[in-house]
Order: C-alpha cells, then structure tokens, then sequence
C-alpha cells in the first residue's frame, strides 16, 4: 500500500471511527469480528468519501440485531433474509452483512444465502478483486488476499477466483463488470471477459429488477456509451436490450447508409454534453431515449429505386418496441410513458424546415410535448449527428429558431397552461346541457380551435361553439344566450 492510500484510508477512518471504532469494540467485546469491506474501501482508495458504511462481521444476522439495538439511532431489517441489518448512528448509515456466500441454481432467479466464518473466506465470494478487500475493525488491520489494490492500481476488474465461478455463483456479476468499467474506467481482464462472452445467457435467469437496477447505474454513470459498448460486445445485451444490437444494420456497398448503432451511441453522448452545458443531473429518461430512439429503424428499413434506404415510420414503430422492452424490465410506469413519448417525438421537428411551421403548428409541438418539452428540446438536439457542417448549422440555427418561438409564444399565451378560453363549467352552461361525452367532443373543438388561433377571449370562443353546435345539430336548451361568460366578464 502506498502512503497516499494508508493516508486515505486514515483520513476516512478518521471521520468514521468514532461510529465505526465504536461499533467494532462492541462486537469485540461479544467475541465477534467486524470489518469495512467492499465497494466502501475502494472508493476510499480512489478518493471517493461517502456518508454510508458497508461492514461484515461473523455475527448472524439475529445476533447483529442484538449488538446494535439500543446503540443504533435507527435499525432496520430490509434485508435480513439475505444476512443484512441496516442502522443509523450520528448521521452515518451502516449496512452489516453476515459473512456469507450466496450461488444460484441452474434456473434459479433467486440466490441462495449460505453463511461464512471467516474474513476472507467472504472474500473470496466478492465479486471483483478490488472489491474484496477489507479492513478490520477496530484495529484498522488492512486485509487484501487477493491482490485488489494491485488491481485498484492498474485500473482492472478480476475475480478472486475462477471468473467462470463467480459468474455462475451470481450472473448479475457479468452486467456488473460492464458498470465498474463504465463507472471507474477500468478495463476487464481478459479472461473475465471471455467468461462472461461464453456465459452470457445465464443473464437470463436473474431478475428483471436486478437487471434493471444495474442498467440504471451503467446509463448514469460518466461514461455509459462504454458500458453498452461492453454489453454489446459480451453478448450480454442480446438478453438485456437486445434492440441495440440490432441497430448494427448491414451496409453493403449498394445501400450505403448511417449505421444506426453508432449512432445511437453518438446521441447518448451528446445528450450527455447537453446535460452539461445546461447544468441538468444525470437524467436517465433522457439517457434511455436517447440510446433507443432509433429502435424501430430495423423493422421499418426498406430499399427503393436507386439504392435509397427508407424507415418510414419508425418513430411508431419504436415508440411501442420502447414502451414494451421497458415494462419488461420492470422500469416505473412514469419512466416508460415518458421515453416511449420522446421516442415517439423526436422526429417532429424535422418537419420544422426553415422556419415554415405556423403558430399553430408550434402550440401543438408544445402539447405535444406537454412535461416532457424540455427534454425533447435536448433529445432533437442530441440526433443531430452529421459530420457535414453547413448542415449541422443550419438545423441547430433552425432548433434556435423554435425555442425562441416557443419562448415568445409561452409569453404571450402561457403555452405551459393551455386550454380552451372555456372550460367544461362553461361549455356546459353555453350549450345548456349537463355532464356527458358532449361536453368532452365540444372541449376538443375549443382546444383545436385554441391551438389554430391562441386566445381569442371568452366572448368569441363562445360564438364559435354555438356555430360549431349549430353545425353538428346540436341545439342549446334553456335558451342560454353564450355572449357572455358563467361570472359576466369577457
């Protein structure tokens, strides 16, 4: 160990030992053994100083239940079933987990918890090399056997054994691999990487959540397109999204077109840029559209006269294939509806041209849009990919050209607001009828009317739906005269 690293691991046990120090003298005092163990000591040796504690102690689960109760400002039980107790002392969060080693069965999607009675026997369970290393508490023993600060040093992901055992003891391992290379900028040893290429489909019998939940560290890491490079490559995305490698269309020297895979990529690392340069976090809505946008591109692919490639319609198309992959991975129903909305957008302002959109075509860009405005202003940024640059000016210059108007527009008709100049109260008033399907078709006449027109106030939105009732049959009862709104003001 470096002075450099014995420095950092005194400075972060600096901060933590009075909870820390504390906490293994209780278990010592039990006749129990603790230690700091995993992703927490790595990060302390790369710098990286977090509120959250991961331990590991002899102790079952039931008996660390006992050792923190009373001492603990908060305890809680989450993950018992799988040796786990979480507290809370001063402001720090502890996790401390039984020594233990957990495999699964051929098609089991869960695994199996068995527990250890050793130090290094846990880990040697640990997933990577850099990950299994520990320090005692609370003497601040320093344990490594198995080379992971050699590894930490030379910035590469082993498996303190056989890498094919470690991935058939968890399969998770071989996505989580993908994400450390992609968070920390490692590369994978190759022999890690030629087990995981020949195991890919054990991914499969792991749960849609676990999956899920390692897609969405990788995608919000600071290098994601890495990581999806790895996934593709291992064949583990053929299980996972295995829409992505599928944008790796065939070009042949008679249809030459964009290859849609690194495509992709290139617009999930623009959006990225973008995010940047306008101080958003990490947004993993954008990220997911911006890597599937083009999903529906295979299925719609078709070749016309003179060698022409067409996908007519794949926004359709990959709007439903990203709402469907989604749900499969158990992603939040508020995340499927708003990528599969963005993929379904993100071609309409191709239509923008140079500048020939009406006002009203620009309010239902907007309505469109509706809560997702902001991230399709940066997702059809994003796609702009082209390596000719008078084209790329010209549509960025376009895209500048729209926000300003709809800015302009938001002024002067609160587009984030928009409605018809009379709601159903109203309707239901001027055309004296009550509640009913009626009051929802003369609604969407007024918002139609709305987005082609703007406001044009009470009184006028009043003649139109009389004329419109007048047009579709619709005669209004108790004589209501409709000059004038429900309260008497224009």
């Amino acid at each position: 160990m470096t002075a450099t690293q014995r420095a950092a691991i005194e400075e972060l046990l600096g901060r933590v030992s009075p909870v820390a120090d504390a906490l293994g003298e209780r278990f010592a005092a039990q006749g129990r053994e603790l230690a700091i163990v995993g992703g927490t000591v790595r990060d302390i040796m790369l710098g990286r100083f977090g509120n959250d504690l991961d331990l590991t102690t002899d102790a079952e689960p039931e008996q660390i239940l006992k050792l923190v109760q009373g001492w603990a400002d908060d305890v809680w039980t989450v993950g018992i079933e799988f040796g786990t107790v979480g507290c809370r002392k001063d402001g720090q969060q502890l996790e401390i987990t039984t020594y233990r080693s957990e495999s699964y069965s051929p098609k089991s999607r869960k695994p199996a918890v068995r527990y250890g009675d050793s130090l290094e026997g846990d880990l040697a369970r640990r997933d990577f090399t850099v990950n299994a290393m520990a320090v005692r508490l609370p003497g601040h023993e320093f344990v490594d056997p198995y080379g992971g600060m050699a590894d930490l040093r030379a910035k590469v992901l082993r498996t303190p054994g056989r890498p094919e055992d470690s991935f058939n003891d968890d399969p998770l391992r071989m996505m989580r691999a993908v994400r450390f290379a992609a968070q920390l900028g490692f590369a994978v040893d190759p022999p890690v990487r030629e087990a995981a290429a020949a195991m890919a489909d054990r991914i499969a019998i792991v749960s849609a959540e676990r999956v899920r939940d390692e897609l969405v560290k990788l995608l919000l890491s600071e290098r994601p397109r890495a990581g999806v490079e790895l996934l593709v490559e291992l064949g583990l995305a053929r299980h996972v999204l295995p829409e992505i490698p599928k944008l790796r269309l065939e070009i042949d020297e008679h249809h030459r077109h964009k290859d849609v895979y690194e495509h992709s990529l290139t617009v999930l690392d623009q959006a990225i840029e973008l995010e940047h340069r306008r101080n958003m976090p990490p947004d993993l809505v954008l990220r997911l559209a911006a890597l599937l946008h083009d999903i529906g591109k295979p299925r719609t692919r078709a070749f016309e006269a003179g060698g022409r490639v067409t996908f007519h319609h794949h926004e359709v198309v990959g709007e439903s294939m990203a709402r469907k992959r989604l749900a499969a991975l158990r992603f939040p129903k508020d995340v499927v509806a708003k990528v599969a909305k963005l993929v379904g957008l993100h071609l309409r302002f191709h239509g923008y041209g140079s500048g020939e959109w009406t006002d009203s075509a620009v309010r239902r860009y907007v309505r469109d849009a509706g809560d997702e405005l902001e991230r399709l202003h940066v997702l059809t940024r994003a796609d702009c990919t082209t390596r000719n640059r008078r084209k790329a000016t010209a549509l960025s210059r376009a895209y500048d050209d729209i926000e300003r108007r709809i800015e302009r527009l938001a002024e002067e008709e609160e587009l984030a607001r928009l409605r018809p100049d009379l709601d159903g109260n109203e309707i239901q008033r001027v055309l004296g009828i009550g509640p009913g399907p009626l009051v929802g078709k003369a609604y969407r006449f007024l918002m139609e009317l709305r987005l082609d027109r703007g406001s044009i106030g009470v009184e006028a939105a009043t003649r139109e739906l009389l004329r419109w009732a007048a047009e579709e049959g619709i005669a209004p009862a108790g004589g209501a005269s409709g000059a004038e709104s429900s309260d008497g003001t224009e």
